[in-house]
């Protein structure tokens, strides 16, 4: 069944209050576009895949769960339960289920803070980040199921934007992030397949292959699409991207 919906949006752990402490406030714009994004996905398909990079390409099936504690904060999440079907002839297996990893945590966070937004989570799909691109399209284009399904994809832009920024000022950063934010406002599937995977991981961008799942995804859905860009800064050096995509 074909694709519906696309959300995009980036998984810092200071999204969580409880872990950004007195700086909360400073990201309650992104958190407000995160959930309109997440919203909006939420009414357009009844199961949710949710996407994001990690070392390796895994796919996590409900129940899954995370933790914010190796970032100083006792936060757990879960999504997912017995009503929730996983991939087709999927089994699971005896014992907890594996940690999920930064990107599919923050990405089960945002979900929790809907009615119904766990509950809806056909699988989790972790995304090697440096899968090549069209290992990362393949991926996308094999994400369908037997519903209309809607697809979250956690991905933060460069981290370079100014010296107090985690990898430092790089002039390119900004170029690069811009480049993003056009594509995502314009629904352009072709131009995050474009991103380059090497100035990708000199900017430090986690995105990228994540984008590029997006892109394979909609490009096998085909048909046309249009984008919303919800949400677009860099309050510490690292490009906060938040946007929707829907069926034109």
């Amino acid at each position: 069944m074909p694709l519906v919906a696309a959300a995009v949006c980036p998984h810092p752990p200071l999204i969580v209050p409880e872990l950004a402490g007195a700086a909360a406030p400073e990201l309650d714009g992104l958190r407000a576009a995160c959930d309109a994004a997440v919203a909006r996905l939420l009414d357009s398909a009844y199961r949710i895949v949710v996407v994001g990079a990690a070392p390796d390409t895994r796919t996590y099936h409900p129940p899954c769960r995370g933790s914010l504690a190796p970032w100083g904060v006792g936060v757990e999440v879960a999504v997912g339960g017995p009503d929730v079907e996983g991939a087709p002839g999927h089994v699971r297996p005896a014992g907890p289920p594996a940690p999920l990893p930064l990107s599919l945590t923050i990405g089960a966070w945002l979900l929790r803070r809907h009615p119904g937004g766990p509950s809806a989570v056909a699988r989790m799909q972790a995304v090697a980040a440096d899968a090549p691109p069209a290992a990362a399209a393949a991926l996308g284009a094999d994400q369908g199921g037997e519903a209309d399904w809607a697809l979250l994809v956690m991905g933060d832009g460069s981290a370079c934007r100014g010296s107090q920024s985690p990898g430092y000022h790089d002039p390119r950063a900004e170029a690069y992030d811009e480049k993003v934010a056009r594509a995502l406002a314009d629904a352009d599937a072709e131009a995050l397949l474009g991103l380059d995977p090497a100035l990708s991981a000199q900017l430090r961008v986690a995105g990228r292959a994540p984008w590029q799942v997006l892109a394979g995804a909609v490009r096998a859905a085909g048909g046309d699409w249009r984008g919303t860009l919800r949400h677009d800064a860099a309050p510490y050096g690292v490009a906060y991207l938040v946007a929707s995509w829907e069926r034109a």
